[in-house]
């Protein structure tokens, strides 16, 4: 009887022993799975939905609903002017329709930069800010950068013309900068900036104030114009710039000839009957 006894403590104790490491290493694979979860929390980032192109898009298209489509987008990512609402990208009058003003590629978002308001339609017209003016200039293969410039660049405009005896003791041609950091906003008749390769244009047509446009027409009138491009990360401050033909072969400025000093003559005039005689005299003074 003593024997069963033992035998059953001892299997209880086995049975208990066991129940006790099933619970322990159930809780400490629950507890791994809690932290995996915690882990895999933290790493999610909030997101909200704002609007893509569903195609790739080019100048002057018009802008449907069926061109665009929600994605989530990261919220700390989104991109500023970014569309939110279908309300906001889309009036109310389909015919108030977008634009697109800048070339976008499938899954670009829609920004309020890259279409026109309501309404508006995408020509010079939408992309001149208050108080600016468009103004085209004569360009060809070699004032015009070889055909690489884009709407959207900036340029340097240099005037070289003779300027005759409009300035004491300059003589021939000059080249002056006339104007730094113009933009750019159509080559030719285009006004996107979706080209590709080298464009030998005609014309440019620039974005300026009505003083810079009344300096850049005479400029054009009265001499050749010649466009620099400057670099698209380029922030420096060009100063004036000037170079005539004798700075440019290092010859210095004309030096003007020395005055020679006239001798003073000092006279008195003496009254001989009718004649009246001039007697020079030493100078006291």
């Amino acid at each position: 009887m003593r024997a069963v006894f033992g035998l059953v403590l001892l299997v209880g104790v086995a049975l208990a022993g066991g129940a006790v490491m099933m619970a322990r290493n159930y809780i400490a694979e629950y507890q791994a799975e809690l932290a995996r979860e915690r882990q895999a929390r933290d790493l999610i980032v909030p997101t909200k939905e704002v609007y893509v192109s569903n195609r790739a898009l080019r100048y002057g298209e018009r802008l449907d609903q069926e061109d665009v489509r929600l994605v989530k987008w990261p919220e700390n990512a989104i991109p500023e002017g970014t569309f939110l609402a279908e309300s906001d990208l889309f009036p109310q009058d389909k015919e108030d329709n977008r634009f697109i003003l800048r070339a976008m590629e499938k899954d670009e978002a829609i920004m309020a930069v890259k279409v026109t308001l309501p309404g508006e339609p995408a020509g010079l017209t939408s992309q001149l800010e208050r108080g600016m003016r468009a103004f085209a200039i004569r360009v060809d293969v070699a004032s015009g950068v070889s055909g690489f410039l884009r709407p959207g660049d900036l340029v340097d405009v240099y005037w070289t013309g003779g300027i005759g005896d409009a300035i004491e003791g300059a003589r021939g041609e000059i080249t002056r900068l006339i104007e730094s950091n113009i933009e750019l906003i159509a080559v030719d008749q285009i006004a996107g900036s979706d080209l590709t390769g080298a464009t030998i244009a005609r014309t440019v047509t620039v974005a300026a104030s009505p003083e810079q446009i009344a300096a850049l027409a005479q400029a054009q009138n009265t001499g050749t114009l010649s466009l620099a491009l400057v670099g698209a990360q380029d922030d420096t401050v060009v100063s004036a710039i000037e170079v005539n033909q004798r700075k440019l072969l290092g010859l210095g400025e004309i030096e003007a000839a020395p005055v020679a000093e006239q001798e003073k003559v000092c006279t008195i005039r003496t009254r001989r009957g009718a004649e009246v005689a001039i007697i020079p005299i030493p100078c006291t003074n």
